[in-house]
């Protein structure tokens, strides 16, 4: 064992607060693994729970000790287990090269496999535009079909071109940052711009350490997962603000940016070309002392969209059985990625003024992985239960579960006023 000392800076002549958390060196993926509701939700539906590869349920353990020892302790959470949550919400179970939730897809192109999702209403066009062919109510076999004709390299290239979320199952990417010296975020304002699970996570996290979290909508865009699972929304939002504002309306624009001005902390999941029609500017922010939490599918300087499921298995992160590939979690890209992102805008900036971080979802995920593997570990079955032998003991495989939730989540735009008054952009 060995332990993180954190020292929190207090006023001139008074005493700092010293935080130690103790981090077990011996980390054991398996079990970690098998503690954090991921394995149950790896493998075929009829078959055995299956060991994912690499470290990410470790690596997720690691960044939650570093947030509690950055927070002072207050921030509790497992983040082995938050890795697999929102399935304990929506009952989302293992599908085999289905993905949890139902929009993705594992499949076989001539020199491999890809991961295919179709979560948007306009989904269905653009893989008809795709595979140059009209796509029937189900369009999955005709997907199926052109995929086993053409490159993993031909299907990222038309992907990017179409605005698609698909991409060739590949390892190897750009590390992403790494947090530097912790600092509190108790008291500061967080403004968040993003929407579904990994920004909301970050900011779920600050908001646990103490930040007051103003999440910002547009009239055209509000967050999609207020169409989800209500009570996982409010997990994620309790207690924060909700501000909307009109980017196309000239005082609300104006509004938007002053908002941003005020913000220690800003999160991000858009594309730079999307910030810019709103009006902000990442660079000035970061010059005038702002922390940005940019948070995209492959790196800022790249067009690929995507989402949780084809982003970690793009990456790299799926496990095989006799058949085949199959998907790890339920969208884990994202989780993983909030928790990366929290500790980052919890690190002090080197300079003391503002920092600008980078977070391709892909490469923290691909960044968990040693080297490919083509056979999974299944799980034994004892008794009632699913167990893992690992070096510290028989695991069992345990089932995603549930946090409390804290507070109730914001109608969209309920905030707007008071928020802006309070801060004297709005008399």
């Amino acid at each position: 064992m060995w332990s993180v000392l954190v020292l929190h800076q207090a006023p001139s002549g008074t005493k700092c607060n010293i935080t130690v958390v103790a981090i077990d060196l011996a980390a054991d993926p398996v079990r970690d693994w098998a503690e954090s509701g991921i394995a149950s939700l790896t493998g075929r539906v009829d078959g055995p729970p299956l060991l994912p590869p690499g470290r990410a349920a470790t690596v997720a353990r690691e960044r939650s000790a570093w947030i509690a020892a950055a927070s002072g302790g207050v921030v509790d959470v497992d983040g082995a287990r938050l890795l697999s949550e929102r399935a304990a919400f929506t009952g989302h179970r293992r599908s085999g090269a289905v993905s949890a939730g139902g929009a993705c897809r594992l499949l076989p192109t001539i020199d491999g496999w890809a991961a295919v999702s179709c979560a948007r209403p306009d989904d269905p066009l653009l893989l008809g535009a795709l595979i140059g062919a009209e796509i029937p109510d189900d369009p999955w076999p005709a997907v199926a079909d052109w995929l086993v004709e053409h490159t993993g390299s031909e299907l990222a290239e038309r992907a990017e071109l179409l605005g698609i979320a698909a991409g060739p199952v590949e390892h190897g990417a750009a590390a992403p940052p790494a947090p530097s010296d912790p600092r509190s975020v108790d008291g500061l304002l967080v403004v968040d711009f993003s929407a579904l699970w990994a920004g909301p996570l970050c900011a779920h996290l600050l908001g646990l350490a103490g930040a007051r979290v103003v999440k910002v909508e547009t009239p055209s865009r509000p967050d999609g997962a207020r169409r989800g699972n209500v009570d996982f929304y409010r997990l994620l939002h309790g207690g924060h603000e909700s501000v909307v504002l009109d980017p196309d309306d000239a005082t609300q624009r104006s509004e938007l940016a002053e908002l941003v001005a005020a913000a220690d902390i800003v999160i991000e999941a858009s594309r730079p070309r999307a910030l810019a029609g709103f009006g902000l500017d990442a660079a000035r922010a970061v010059n005038e002392g702002t922390t940005w939490i940019s948070i995209t599918s492959h790196g800022r300087d790249s067009h690929r969209v995507g989402f949780g499921d084809d982003i970690a298995a793009s990456a790299g992160l799926i496990a095989y059985d006799a058949e085949g590939p199959v998907f790890v979690g339920d969208a884990i890209a994202d989780p993983l990625t909030g928790l990366t992102a929290a500790a980052l805008a919890m690190s002090a900036p080197p300079d003391g003024r503002g920092m600008f971080w980078d977070i391709s979802m892909s490469a923290v995920v691909a960044a968990t992985l040693d080297e490919p593997t083509t056979v999974s570990q299944p799980a034994i079955r004892e008794g009632e239960q699913w167990v893992f032998p690992s070096p510290s003991g028989v695991v069992p495989v345990a089932e995603p579960r549930k946090r409390d939730i804290i507070g109730e989540a914001a109608e969209s735009g309920r905030d707007t006023r008071r928020v802006l008054t309070d801060l004297g952009i709005r008399s």
